[in-house]
């Protein structure tokens, strides 16, 4: 593998040769076939185009259920990359952490923010969704991952109610004998009694 560039610098290096500032659905399907022509392979798709490039600065006009939106610079710093549940307790913090921007966001009466936070949310909730039905993920981490769409769903049904019901849940037997046994999620086993 010595030698070769990888996926993500020869989207880096398309970019820069264009001094791309912005890219919409075109640019990134130009991309993408500019890999397939260089790779003789399968490209990446366009989310991760989209990813690669909004992470380099290029403002990105595309949007699936497998790229965070657009998030405008005055909520960056408490909303950006803050969608991550690699395991219940990471999903619970991007849970109180978007929350409380979309409390303050209601408070101020600003719709935009409440609508970015709840795209947010229904984002994590199609991935997380995904990932549970995906042959590629482990048992365990598939369990793991209808979970923490419930908890997406639930949160964009009745984020009033979301963390009362969360508490309840957590104490309920059902979840105790699925996820408090960290064993079963790492060796990707199915719990017992599940």
């Amino acid at each position: 593998m010595a030698g070769r560039t990888s996926k993500k610098q020869l989207i880096l290096d398309y970019r820069e040769s264009r001094a791309l500032a912005q890219a919409g659905e075109r640019e990134l399907r130009l991309i993408q076939k500019d890999l397939r022509d260089r790779l003789g392979a399968s490209p990446p798709s366009l989310s991760y185009i989209a990813s690669v490039l909004r992470q380099a600065g290029t403002q990105v006009g595309y949007e699936d259920r497998y790229t965070d939106p657009a998030i405008p610079p005055s909520y960056a710093g408490r909303l950006e990359g803050v969608v991550r549940f690699h395991d219940l307790a990471t999903a619970e913090d991007a849970l109180v952490k978007i929350d409380a921007v979309c409390r303050d966001c209601r408070a101020a009466a600003d719709h935009a923010g409440v609508r970015l936070a709840r795209k947010l949310v229904l984002r994590g909730k199609q991935r997380a969704e995904s990932l549970a039905r995906s042959g590629r993920v482990s048992a365990g981490k598939r369990l793991e991952k209808r979970e923490i769409a419930t908890w997406f769903r639930i949160w964009l049904e009745s984020p009033d109610l979301f963390f009362g019901w969360l508490e309840v849940r957590k104490q309920t037997e059902e979840f105790r004998m699925l996820f408090a046994s960290g064993s079963a999620k790492a060796s990707g086993e199915e719990p017992t009694g599940a």
